[in-house]
């Protein structure tokens, strides 16, 4: 599932009302960086604003407005809002699902892991044993 999102603000610089905006797709930043971008940058070089001028910085003074939101984002939209760490640890938790789907898959022929609520929560327990003992080592 593909996660889109637009995040826009509007603001006055010199007495004009400048509103910039930008469409991007979530999983791009969360698949590269593992977390959401800051917007604000984004927004800049969307826009043609320079990230050290006095008119950026009255653009970071302003709330930025999420809309359009497509896929498991929208359940973290309200109201224009955005629940960034919220919305960061369902997209890793789904990640994982579909990890762990594909190895049920591969390996013994499960296609859907919903169905085998235990073995679901073995493959979910296997992997959060090998996660901390790397962390221990």
């Amino acid at each position: 599932m593909s996660n889109y999102i637009t995040a826009s603000v509007e603001f006055f610089f010199k007495g004009n009302k400048i509103a910039a905006s930008i469409e991007l797709s979530l999983d791009q930043h969360m698949q590269t960086t593992g977390k959401i971008p800051d917007f604000f940058p984004l927004l800049a070089k969307a826009n043609n604003l320079d990230v050290y001028s006095y008119e950026y910085e009255m653009m970071q003074a302003e709330d930025i407005t999420f809309s359009n939101a497509q896929g498991l984002v929208t359940d973290f939209v309200n109201d224009g809002k955005l629940d960034i760490e919220a919305f960061t640890v369902a997209w890793l938790e789904n990640r994982l699902l579909e990890d762990l789907q594909r190895i049920a898959r591969q390996r013994l022929s499960v296609h859907d892991l919903q169905n085998q609520p235990d073995l679901k929560q073995a493959l979910l327990e296997a992997y959060s044993l090998g996660t901390n003992s790397v962390k221990q080592q």
